[in-house]
């Protein structure tokens, strides 16, 4: 017997709902895994990794979640104000990244090490300079007399959209580094399979999310 549209509905609102609780739930706890793996403070390096997964893990993942309607913490208040929580979020998750990336260059210069040597680093830089255009693409969103010449609906889509590849630059980057001697020395066996899963699970309810609350948006602006 084929299901009303209502109860596919019903359905499918109960497991995007499921689904964004799962990715809170795990970019919180690979974020706490990775910060007590690492022991930040125990070297200059151990910081690198916290910060990096406490931005393209947890304040990303935060940040893309909270216009979603199902899976917003927020999603109680307004638009306006979740939109001003958005950016926040991206402005903490790329000051924490650009002090992890510091603090591994200076970790590096004090081993005479070459920089940007591995796909790890080459994507971890990529991914932190593309969340600096996207935080300063965010301000024409904030205050859209900054570009009077662009329609606000395009501006949104762009935005989105490269918001959208951001995120999956910055967890490319964390799997990358889940390949570096520092992780596989560490994490080994089911561990490492489990933590791998991790960015993978967030960026395919990410992905999920974000093209739904545009579709979502659309359909119910007049």
């Amino acid at each position: 017997m084929a299901l009303s549209v209502e109860t596919e509905s019903h359905i499918y609102r109960a497991l995007r709902t499921a689904s964004g609780a799962a990715a809170h739930l795990v970019a919180l706890g690979f974020t706490i895994f990775v910060a007590v793996l690492a022991r930040p403070g125990s070297s200059l390096f151990s910081w690198h990794p916290v910060l990096m997964s406490l931005a393209f893990s947890f304040l990303m993942t935060e940040a893309l979640l909270m216009f979603s309607p199902e899976s917003s913490l927020l999603r109680s208040l307004s638009r306006k104000v979740r939109a001003r929580c958005h950016w926040v979020l991206q402005l903490l998750a790329l000051l924490c990244a650009l002090l992890g990336l510091g603090l591994v260059i200076l970790h590096k210069e004090q081993l005479g090490k070459a920089h940007l040597a591995t796909r790890h680093g080459q994507a971890g830089l990529l991914a932190v300079l593309w969340a600096g255009l996207q935080c300063s693409g965010g301000l024409g969103l904030l205050y859209p007399k900054l570009l009077p010449r662009w329609p606000l609906a395009k501006l949104k889509l762009y935005h989105a959209t490269s918001g959208l590849v951001g995120y999956l630059l910055g967890s490319a980057s964390l799997l990358l580094g889940m390949c570096s001697l520092w992780f596989t020395a560490a994490v080994t066996g089911g561990a490492w399979y489990l933590a791998v899963l991790c960015p993978v699970l967030t960026s395919l309810v990410i992905m999920n999310q974000v093209s739904n609350a545009y579709l979502y948006r659309k359909r119910i602006q007049p």
